[in-house]
């Protein structure tokens, strides 16, 4: 039944490319956005949907409870919304607020807030950049270095939702690491999502597996980002991506069921993910 389920879903997904032919077109205000639009469909579909080209693949795995997914599907008119979210205009202010090492300094916001939480040298900061990449005066230091980022740092989205970047776990985390993000996560009552970022070349790590804990105890509702997927070939991403499925299916009950495959160089997969935080915090309503 999970099989048949997981194809059905799958097949709905892939029937999308061959039936629309030619893409819609798409008014969009970000000029970023419109570029993308133009690309061949088979290019545009490999950036703007990098998970229908791996689920070619998976649909001819049919082993019961490797994967039931609830597809995130967003049309590219809700894309294009969503980009304008992302953009800076004079009624859409992108701004960095500031920097929290206790729950108590942190920003007192009434807005949906959203969290992204990784290990160190995870391509956080990185991904992060990306989804700014519309908002070129909002400052997000990316550093070699792993453990680069000491403190929890508030974007504010317009009137939209608060962005908050979390000191990585691991490698050179800092001292108060676990006393400054337990009680955010565990307190913050606007905190609608985490997103936990995963290394799609690495896998789900043993630090990895605390901060999944952590979310799972207390409830929370999280994402797993699989980041840096343009460093693997397909085959070993698409084991990858089977491996850490196939535990967010029987290890978790709090993570969305889907994985975002994301590359912050090649901006595969950043679009989608810009729709569903502009979805799950009530922007594109």
């Amino acid at each position: 039944m999970a099989a048949a389920s997981v194809c059905h879903r799958i097949g709905r997904f892939l029937e999308m490319a061959p039936a629309l032919g030619r893409w819609p077109r798409v008014y969009s205000t970000s000029p970023a956005f419109s570029e993308v639009l133009r690309l061949p469909q088979k290019q545009l579909t490999k950036v703007v949907y990098p998970l229908r080209e791996l689920e070619r693949h998976l649909v001819a795995d049919t082993r019961p409870g490797l994967i039931e997914q609830s597809l995130f599907d967003p049309s590219l008119e809700d894309i294009a919304k969503a980009e304008s979210i992302f953009a800076v205009t004079a009624r859409n202010r992108i701004e960095y607020l500031s920097s929290a090492v206790r729950l108590d300094h942190a920003p007192s916001l009434q807005q949906p807030e959203v969290c992204f939480i990784g290990r160190s040298n995870v391509g956080k900061s990185s991904l992060i950049k990306a989804l700014f990449s519309l908002a070129p005066d909002v400052e997000v230091r990316v550093s070699k270095k792993p453990g680069h980022t000491k403190k929890m740092n508030f974007f504010k989205v317009g009137k939209h939702f608060t962005l908050v970047d979390m000191p990585g776990y691991g490698y050179r985390a800092p001292e108060d690491f676990v006393d400054m993000v337990e009680a955010y996560l565990k307190e913050r009552k606007n905190l609608k999502r985490t997103f936990l970022l995963v290394d799609s070349v690495v896998g789900i790590t043993k630090f990895d597996n605390i901060a999944i804990e952590m979310c799972e105890e207390f409830a929370l509702p999280y994402v797993m980002v699989l980041t840096k997927t343009d460093k693997s070939s397909k085959g070993y991403l698409l084991k990858q991506v089977l491996q850490i499925q196939k535990f967010v299916n029987t290890q978790t009950q709090g993570c969305f069921p889907q994985l975002f495959p994301v590359s912050a160089m090649t901006y595969s997969g950043v679009h989608v993910l810009k729709c569903f935080i502009a979805d799950i915090t009530g922007s594109l309503k």
